[in-house]
């Protein structure tokens, strides 16, 4: 029977992990209790996610005259207040929006205007003024003022991002297809590194993380279905990485995205996963996930569509998986750039600036949007072309370390998001 306590054994790791074909690393931690610690999940969304399409303000006289054909009908949309709607993918978003647990930055942008994704993300997620001002994320120079091995942190993809790498160890976790269960590689490397004092405890600890993830997506996954007569049983462990995931559907008339079961049946379980580490007694605080493919160049509506609901999925699964400790919890999600406020002769939309971040949790306090609304009128565009940004996201990410980890102030002004005087914390948000 497979050990499903918060703490398996190391015997247990090993063998869980042993069956598991995924790349992992983590170094070093100090237990902590997970149940009321305050916790903080960042999702890139990356390739300049369209924020006109996310919250589509179709109370603003100027929104359907420079969206034309790619506008979101107002029958469709989902209603936030008199100007602003949610996109119709973002269903389980604006179930927590009517609860308060949901709110929108529409004017959002990192001090980046290069419009170069590379440039851009690195901005993202260095917290820098100017690209490639630092090797470090901001996420890991958080971790280091908060105490190395106090708080752990988690990052979900095939690579861990930049916003995670620095100084401070956080574990890795990558979903995949599992190996055959007789798989002896990991407890071999394990055998081979078990004497290199700086390889051995890592590798064993990335067999621990392993172990975590098997035991997180046990716990969550359902019972099989029955089989049809003459049929298979399906396997409910999810296999799907979070680049296939973003692979686009085959599109309906219309632009709207065909029925995919399967792919947000497989990201939400990618979220009750990561709410699995979370809620574990030595579990991560802090995680990270990237989602990819939001460059909506061309054929702009049924793409958006499809990557909105698988998103959507995602953060269904987060906010399910974690129960009661989504009380304890902030969620953003961010992308590098908007897109340009004019539709393309493709029915897309090219790189741009202002965008919108979507900020969700059980620790929110009810409120309407955050930060200005700068309009869509011809005057108010920036460089005639994109949404004019009026907050900038390093003063939404202060204001939440601050109020919501509980961050020192003159660390996050001084260590982690350096030079950034200008950006003010957006406080009062938990």
């Amino acid at each position: 029977m497979t050990d499903r306590s918060p703490s398996p054994s190391r015997r247990s790791f090993l063998a869980a992990a042993a069956s598991l074909g995924v790349a992992v690393s983590f170094v070093g931690r100090q237990a902590h209790a997970a149940d009321g610690a305050k916790k903080l999940v960042v999702v890139v969304c990356r390739g300049g996610m369209d924020g006109l399409s996310v919250a589509p303000p179709i109370g603003d006289a100027g929104y359907a005259a420079l969206r034309g054909a790619i506008a979101i009908k107002p029958e469709e949309a989902l209603k936030l207040d008199d100007t602003f709607a949610l996109h119709p993918s973002l269903t389980s978003v604006h179930a927590l929006a009517k609860q308060g647990q949901a709110r929108i930055a529409p004017a959002i942008a990192t001090p980046d205007r290069a419009r170069s994704h590379f440039e851009a993300q690195d901005v993202l997620e260095t917290g820098e003024a100017k690209v490639y001002g630092a090797d470090s994320g901001w996420l890991n120079r958080t971790l280091e003022v908060m105490g190395p091995g106090k708080t752990e942190a988690l990052s979900v993809g095939t690579t861990a991002p930049l916003i995670l790498r620095g100084k401070v160890q956080a574990a890795s976790w990558s979903p995949g297809k599992g190996l055959d269960e007789a798989a002896r590689l990991p407890t071999l490397l394990q055998d081979l590194y078990k004497g290199d004092p700086l390889l051995g405890p890592a590798f064993a600890r990335g067999l621990e993380t392993e172990a975590m993830a098997q035991a997180a997506m046990t716990a969550l996954a359902p019972a099989p279905a029955p089989a049809a007569e003459g049929g298979m049983m399906m396997a409910s462990t999810p296999t799907m990485s979070a680049s296939r995931m973003n692979q686009p559907a085959m599109n309906q008339p219309g632009g709207r995205p065909a029925d995919n079961r399967q792919g947000r049946e497989a990201a939400r379980k990618l979220g009750s996963t990561m709410a699995g580490f979370m809620r574990q007694a030595d579990g991560p605080q802090i995680a990270a996930l990237s989602l990819d493919g939001f460059d909506t160049h061309a054929g702009q509506v049924g793409q958006i569509a499809t990557r909105l609901t698988y998103l959507d999925a995602v953060l269904d699964g987060l906010h399910e998986g974690l129960g009661p400790e989504w009380k304890n919890t902030v969620v953003v999600a961010v992308t590098e750039f908007g897109r340009t406020a004019r539709a393309n002769g493709t029915g897309g939309t090219d790189h741009g600036t202002g965008s919108t971040a979507l900020v969700m949790g059980g620790a929110l306090k009810r409120g309407g949007i955050i930060g200005d609304w700068p309009t869509l009128s011809e005057t108010a565009l920036f460089e005639n072309r994109d949404l004019a940004p009026t907050l900038d996201m390093r003063g939404l990410f202060k204001g939440v370390l601050i109020d919501h980890l509980g961050v020192d102030r003159a660390a996050v002004e001084k260590k982690v998001f350096v030079d950034s005087a200008g950006a003010k914390a957006v406080t009062g948000l938990v």
